[in-house]
């Protein structure tokens, strides 16, 4: 098709004309005495993105999935027990590599579009009092049913129960896009990955542990041989790594890490909740509810919104593709064919949103569902607007006239 492709999906998001440049590297030696001025940077960078002072941050040439394994095999051993909530397919795929690994996962099922419950961990945590729960797992924002689980009300939930379980976070569609602060949340293990906030393609699995964290792995069993901290400690003392890494994304995460520095990490996440609000009001100005029950859990990255009974989201899916060169998210699992979704994070503008909610609405008129074409795109624009973060400057009528007269206007 003629134009660019309109990636909307929750991840892989677009990646800056800039960054993407940066990656067009020819290869190197990654054992010169000038590498590590390229790595360096990152691991102190990187700790800044987690909000932390005190952790270390590993990056691995791999994905989130590589991050789960990395946090929990290097912390636990094979039969201590975890906690975790599953309320969304994330949080299902994280618990079953758990129990892949030798861990005995206490779960805690929630509805589907809802988020982690602070009150049932603090419950749970509370009952175990041979403090037999080594870990609590949470996923901070589920992209499957467009929904952010309060870390900070985990963690409370745990200091009221006085446990002493690790805390981990998956903080891959979080980390970059909404606001985290590992040191002040007390988070031991958090989980990132680079094709979503961070704004480059697929390939890098970051974790960033808390020093409780990494004492843990003095005593950890559970294998690990590409994944392990230690070897990963050793190397990168030195600006090195173990084993070659994916040298055109540490570059590209170089420049990445430098147009979030720009624009800020405050601007970012109040950009994304801006953002995400004009897509909220397209849905109700559409009729259409959002998968996540209650505003308390609505997502800023995502949004994961209902098709009416008897369509099938995955046909408006296929049309926005195939008809208008816009991706949209599929439903995954327990809400396959009851959604589709609208990734609104990483490199995006509010016209770029736009683009997305036209192309919603005319897949979903194609389909049969009930919308007035131009009533979601109106109401987010209207949004937008109305919350214009940019200082309005009062214009003159001199200045006016001098712009008519320069640009040859006769209004």
């Amino acid at each position: 098709m003629p134009g660019r492709n309109f990636l909307f999906v929750p991840g892989p998001t677009n990646t800056p004309d800039r960054v993407m440049r940066a990656m067009h590297v020819a290869m190197e030696d990654h054992r010169s005495s000038k590498f590590p001025e390229l790595t360096m940077s990152l691991f102190e960078d990187l700790k800044k993105v987690f909000k932390t002072q005190s952790g270390q941050a590993f990056i691995f040439p791999a994905t989130g999935t590589g991050g789960w394994e990395a946090a929990l095999t290097n912390t636990l051993s094979p039969g201590d027990k975890v906690l975790s909530a599953r309320f969304g397919q994330f949080s299902h795929l994280w618990i079953d590599l758990a129990q892949r690994i030798g861990l005995d996962v206490e779960v805690l099922d929630v509805e589907w579009g809802e988020g982690a419950p602070p009150d049932r961990i603090e419950q749970v945590l509370k009952a175990d009092k041979e403090h037999k729960i080594k870990g609590v797992m949470v996923v901070h924002n589920e992209t499957a049913t467009g929904v952010a689980s309060d870390i900070a009300a985990v963690r409370r939930a745990m200091d009221n129960a006085k446990h002493p379980a690790m805390l981990y976070v998956d903080g891959v569609s979080s980390i970059g896009s909404l606001d985290f602060r590992m040191d002040e949340w007390r988070v031991d293990c958090a989980i990132a990955g680079s094709q979503k906030g961070l704004m480059l393609p697929a390939g890098l699995g970051i974790v960033c542990a808390s020093q409780k964290a990494l004492a843990a792995r003095e005593q950890a069993k559970c294998r690990r041989v590409f994944f392990d901290f230690g070897d990963m400690i050793k190397a990168n003392a030195t600006g090195y790594f173990p084993y070659t890494p994916a040298l055109p994304l540490l570059y590209g995460l170089r420049e990445a890490l430098n147009v979030i520095f720009e624009e800020g990490l405050e601007e970012i996440f109040a950009r994304h909740h801006r953002l995400a609000g004009g897509v909220r009001a397209a849905v109700e100005a559409w009729g259409l509810k959002l998968c996540a029950k209650e505003p308390k859990w609505y997502s800023d990255t995502v949004s994961a919104i209902m098709v009416p009974e008897g369509i099938n989201g995955a046909h408006v899916i296929d049309v926005a593709f195939r008809r208008y060169n816009l991706a949209l998210g599929a439903g995954l699992s327990k809400v396959a064919g009851k959604l589709f979704r609208i990734g609104h994070l990483g490199d995006l503008n509010e016209l770029m949103v736009l683009g997305a909610i036209a192309g919603s609405e005319m897949a979903m008129a194609d389909v049969g569902i009930k919308v007035k074409l131009g009533s979601g795109v109106g109401a987010a624009a209207q949004f937008y607007r109305s919350t214009d973060p940019v200082p309005k400057k009062k214009v003159s009528r001199k200045e006016v006239e001098y712009a008519s007269h320069s640009t040859g206007s006769i209004t």
